[in-house]
């Protein structure tokens, strides 16, 4: 990314009872380190809460790292929300612990990408960047 671009602006969101937060702060600070304007909700969030700060902050990219097994739960209500914000040019991104078999389901129904927990910083770096790209100016 270049200095004279507008940088791509990041919500990292801990949605519900997961307390663990040292992979989604290190995932936040690696994006920083990229150039990435970046956001982190906090604890203990709700869906509803991440999705107004995300549309309030004019996104790009809302993260949600999961990690309390709740993602099936939680992935179609930020999703459905986003729509009824008619915020769907938001991309949402999901990481974590998540089985395989639930990564495809998600990504059917509308999570752009999962990165894992053994993902290497430089290829989320990477991934959003694409991602960003992909979708094109809003």
């Amino acid at each position: 990314m270049s200095n004279d671009s507008i940088p791509i602006r990041v919500l990292m969101a801990k949605v519900g009872l997961d307390g663990h937060d040292r992979g989604v702060k290190a995932v936040a600070r690696c994006l920083r380190d990229a150039g990435m304007d970046v956001i982190y909700s906090g604890l203990h969030r709700t869906a509803e809460e991440v999705v107004d700060a995300a549309v309030q902050e004019d996104v790009d990219i809302l993260g949600v790292s999961l990690l309390s097994g709740t993602h099936m739960t939680v992935f179609p209500k930020v999703l459905r929300l986003l729509t009824e914000n008619e915020a769907e040019d938001i991309i949402v991104v999901g990481g974590g612990v998540i089985p395989d078999e639930d990564v495809v389901e998600l990504k059917r129904m509308g999570v752009a990408e999962l990165l894992l927990q053994d993902t290497p910083p430089e290829a989320i770096v990477s991934t959003l960047t694409r991602l960003v790209q992909e979708r094109g100016p809003r």
